[in-house]
């Protein structure tokens, strides 16, 4: 392959994952701290991209594979993509947001499949030559992750911001940069014209012995546990950065990084692990790290959480890949690619939905323990009800608008002491707060959404006492953070017990095959082989 396709092809796969790292792992801290929505609201943003996983195939191999050629198609999906970003980043509102972000996730989920395809397409050994290609994308979410978390979050870089990006929606602009830079730069890549096969397509011939599949047992275990831990799965990307944010966790988003940076070591030594630990046990391993790492998070001690983030390689490498590897295995030539996708559909998109709602739903089931009792004030709303009513009826199936709530957690406490309680109070992160202290009545503004908090002396005097843990009289910044704080310790034991259990079922119903897995004799020590396991 030609220097210049491979820097081109690295360089594609670099921004095309650093666009997704840019937004995916901080927005959910964002929508809860700036935007203020509820678990079941994030869970449902982070649900689009599972929903544009079980649908672009639909319509995406078509468009791809017969009608226009692979590098414009990415070109156009991410120049889309960056003009929706960027209206996101100035979006405060749950169902516009929504609607937005499903309809990126409809632009950037096919992009996935096609920075793949234009790759395979252009190189001339992909055992060899993919695998340094695509860690570029690694690297790409993993420089996204440092610039968001050690660039984006300094005082002084918000200080020159404009005044529409500060409040932490700076990483979504970011993505739209991202975006619209690859989207220029994909029409330079290698022109990959479609192919016309003429009547059937492969996949649609090849669907019925994949499902034929389904009538082994194993298989189907296989099938319905990929399901099954999936959904424990999307906490981790819904609520590990919200998680980490209310901890205080140092520069949570780069934290996060250090999954991608173990994934890249265990890949490198997935034929070891493989070779002497076979499909089954591979498999159940990837299933127990996510026991490990959520109990782990729920243990809140700063070490063991740093464990359950490096986890991540075994997490993912493990499971996904290692599967990836067996349903290869299990079929045919004709069948890989059906197989791969219907796979992708049962995990990346049932599953992930299913979990985004469930991860959702299990955070708002257990707030932080200490609350008060406030008087909100939302900005009217600009739009028309007309306007309001046919959107509500266009996203039908979402939870309907909740009212303002009589109850909230602490105010924000800024360490710096420049907003807010602390600059009303003249507080800095070293100093301590006592009920005597507290005005009569403190007002709490959201820049973003244009609201306003009203807390009531009495009321918020009451909570400072029971956030008092020392009960010296004085509460310090940590002791009012953790008071801020959701009950983590119950949430984290929820998706662990759920993958635990997975793991068992798995363990029961699964054999591994008589015939060939992984390439050679079942019970034979095993190697990866084969351009589809780079």
């Amino acid at each position: 392959m030609h220097s210049a396709v491979r820097f081109k092809l690295t360089l594609m796969m670099f921004l095309q994952y650093a666009v997704w790292g840019s937004w995916a792992v901080s927005m959910g801290g964002y929508m809860d701290g700036a935007l203020g929505f509820s678990g079941v609201e994030i869970g449902a943003i982070y649900s689009t991209t599972a929903i544009a996983a079980m649908i672009s195939p639909l319509y995406m191999g078509y468009l791809a594979d017969r009608l226009f050629a692979t590098e414009k198609m990415i070109a156009l999906l991410h120049l889309v993509g960056a003009g929706l970003l960027t209206a996101a980043a100035t979006t405060t509102a749950f169902k516009p947001l929504y609607l937005i972000m499903l309809v990126y996730a409809l632009c950037y989920m096919p992009t996935l499949a096609l920075t793949n395809s234009i790759s395979f397409a252009n190189i001339g050994d992909p055992q060899r030559e993919f695998p340094g290609i695509r860690v570029g994308g690694t690297w790409g979410w993993i420089v996204a992750g440092w610039v968001v978390g050690f660039v984006l979050s300094q005082s002084a870089v918000k200080a020159i911001l404009p005044a529409a990006l500060a409040g932490g929606n700076a990483p979504i602009a970011m993505a739209a940069l991202l975006s619209a830079l690859l989207g220029l730069f994909s029409f330079t890549l290698p022109h990959t014209p479609p192919r016309d096969h003429g009547g059937a397509t492969p996949a649609a011939d090849a669907a019925p012995g994949v499902l034929q599949l389904l009538r082994d047992r194993s298989f189907l275990v296989f099938v319905v546990c990929s399901f099954l831990v999936c959904i424990p799965l999307s906490f981790y990307y819904g609520f590990a950065n919200v998680f980490l944010t209310e901890h205080d966790a140092p520069y949570p988003t780069a934290l996060q990084t250090l999954g991608q940076m173990s994934e890249v070591g265990f890949m490198a030594a997935m034929p070891f692990f493989i070779a002497r630990l076979g499909v089954k046990r591979m498999l159940a391993v990837g299933m127990l790290a996510w026991v490990a790492r959520y109990f782990c998070f729920g243990t809140l001690a700063f070490p063991l959480i740093i464990f359950g983030l490096f986890l991540h390689g075994v997490c993912y490498d493990f499971f996904f890949v290692a599967s990836q590897i067996y349903v290869d295995n299990r079929v045919n030539a004709a069948q890989r690619a059906s197989a791969q996708s219907f796979i992708a559909f049962v995990t990346l998109g049932v599953g992930m939905f299913v979990g985004a709602y469930a991860g959702g739903w299990t955070v708002d089931r257990f707030p932080p323990a200490i609350q008060v009792p406030v008087t909100v004030k939302l900005e009217s709303a600009g739009a028309p009800a007309a306007s309001a009513s046919m959107l509500d009826q266009l996203l039908f199936w979402l939870p309907a608008e909740p009212p303002p709530p009589s109850y909230l957690p602490l105010p924000n406490w800024d360490p710096e002491g420049k907003t807010g309680l602390a600059k009303a109070l003249g507080l800095t992160a070293d100093g301590a707060v006592t009920a005597d202290a507290l005005p009569e009545t403190f007002v709490e503004t959201n820049d973003k959404t244009k609201s306003q908090t009203i807390y009531e002396r009495y009321d918020l005097a009451a909570a400072v006492t029971r956030a008092d843990a020392d009960h010296d009289g004085r509460v310090t910044r940590f002791e009012w953070r953790r008071a801020q704080e959701h009950a983590w310790p119950n949430i984290w034991h929820w998706p662990a017990i759920w993958a635990a259990v997975t793991c068992l079922l798995f363990w029961i119903g699964f054999k591994n095959p008589a015939e060939k897995v992984l390439g050679v004799e079942a019970n034979a020590p095993t190697t990866i082989d084969g351009p589809e396991h780079a």
